[in-house]
């Protein structure tokens, strides 16, 4: 089983390919951001993986996405995820943070202030608050003054996730968040140094990737992408231009990791991967979560040298012994995917072979 296999790349080192996605589980405490106190067992029962990426790490204040969602800025917060690396590795894993600003795709009832983005244009739809979902406001475009502050909260929360003891960090470039409203037409409307041309609108994610490798190595330092993604309503039609020349930019760092996330819509992989020397992660999405047989397609097909799985390291803590076995699979209901709720956060045990308790939830 090739997603099974050790990998060896220029930066970054994993006893098998099975990577756990980054995934919002909303669990931190809403007021400090700091991780609940069973966010280390969380991890650590999942430290099988070749590769944990944390859920989404908010940079600043007016990054935060969502209740509940964790950050890395101040002592405290720091404090807590050190525990979670430590627990993680105790038990033998690797675990990288997902640095993450949210731009748009916030709101005032989530962080007391008007949401910032490149350009001042809504994001259709709704978004979830404290209290339940409300409508989307317009975002304040930023100053070219505060897009430098915004580069430099990267770099610092990086810094804070090396304290931390995190073996590295991924910065969230994808699903319509800051860094890829940057550079999407629909969301950059800009006429400055930061916007209009493709050169233009790679500054901002370049500038990030730079002051970040700067402080910590770009051999600790990893880019999440998804080209043409739509969702969060971002529109990219020149997707393929965008992202051949972003990383033709980033070939001259040995970054960890490029992550790319894949959806029908898009096809990205088939014309990234001979774009990328380096270590490259794959992720799918769509409606079913990514199966061990897809997963093994992208390794021999040489897509990917690694994939990462999300919804299914919900249920299958163990998710890698229980590929290595062709075991069934647990399921895990949407109704504890987010929340401050703790049940089908820690509670799911690992595969016994020959146990009941799976008949029911399980599937090949």
């Amino acid at each position: 089983m090739r997603l099974l296999e050790a990998f060896r790349g220029t930066a970054i080192q994993l006893p098998n390919r099975v990577v756990m996605a980054p995934m919002t589980r909303g669990r931190a405490d809403d007021t400090t951001g700091v991780p609940h106190p069973l966010t280390a067992e969380y991890y650590a029962q999942r430290a099988g993986a070749g590769l944990i990426v944390s859920e989404g790490v908010w940079v600043n204040r007016t990054g935060k996405s969502g209740p509940g969602i964790p950050g890395l800025v101040t002592a405290r917060q720091v404090e807590a995820w050190r525990a979670v690396t430590k627990a993680v590795h105790g038990q033998g894993g690797r675990i990288f943070a997902q640095l993450w600003h949210a731009g748009r795709v916030s709101h005032p009832g989530v962080m007391g202030r008007t949401p910032v983005a490149p350009s001042a244009v809504r994001q259709a739809g709704r978004i979830f608050v404290a209290d339940g979902w409300r409508d989307t406001v317009e975002p304040r475009a930023l100053g070219e003054g505060e897009i430098g502050e915004v580069v430099q909260d990267f770099a610092t929360a990086a810094v804070a996730a090396v304290e931390a003891g995190f073996d590295g960090v991924e910065l969230h470039g994808a699903n319509g968040y800051l860094i890829q409203e940057f550079l999407a037409q629909n969301t950059n409307r800009r006429q400055d140094r930061y916007g209009g041309s493709v050169t233009a609108r790679l500054r901002f994610p370049l500038e990030v990737v730079a002051a970040v490798a700067e402080q910590i190595g770009a051999a600790k330092v990893a880019l999440r992408i998804s080209p043409g993604n739509p969702e969060n309503d971002v529109v990219e039609d020149d997707a393929k231009e965008v992202y051949s020349r972003l990383l033709a930019e980033l070939r001259r760092y040995e970054l960890a990791y490029l992550h790319v996330i894949d959806t029908p819509e898009a096809v990205a992989l088939s014309y990234l991967r001979p774009l990328w020397p380096g270590t490259l992660i794959a992720n799918l999405r769509s409606g079913e979560p990514t199966s061990q047989d897809e997963g093994e397609s992208l390794i021999e097909s040489g897509l990917a040298d690694a994939v990462a799985f999300g919804r299914l390291f919900i249920a299958n803590p163990d998710l890698p012994a229980r590929f290595a076995l062709r075991a069934p699979l647990a399921e895990a209901g949407h109704d504890v995917y987010y929340g401050a709720r703790l049940d089908g956060y820690t509670d799911f045990p690992a595969f016994e072979p020959g146990s009941a308790k799976f008949a029911c939830s399980a599937r090949s």
